[in-house]
């Protein structure tokens, strides 16, 4: 699955979710809930990118 970078440098890997806020290990990017923003500086999906 891939991996999603925010400007602010935190990396949603689906292998490890965001079990804090609600979202289980093994979650891959498309299935992420609409309203779910960056843990960290709180950007919305939109602002990822796709990591190589």
């Amino acid at each position: 699955m891939d991996k999603w970078e925010c400007p602010c440098g935190y990396i949603y890997d689906p292998a490890e979710g965001d079990v804090e806020h609600g979202v289980d290990p093994g979650t891959p990017w498309e299935q992420l809930p609409d309203g779910w923003v960056c843990p960290l500086c709180g950007a919305e999906k939109e602002a990822f990118w796709k990591v190589d």
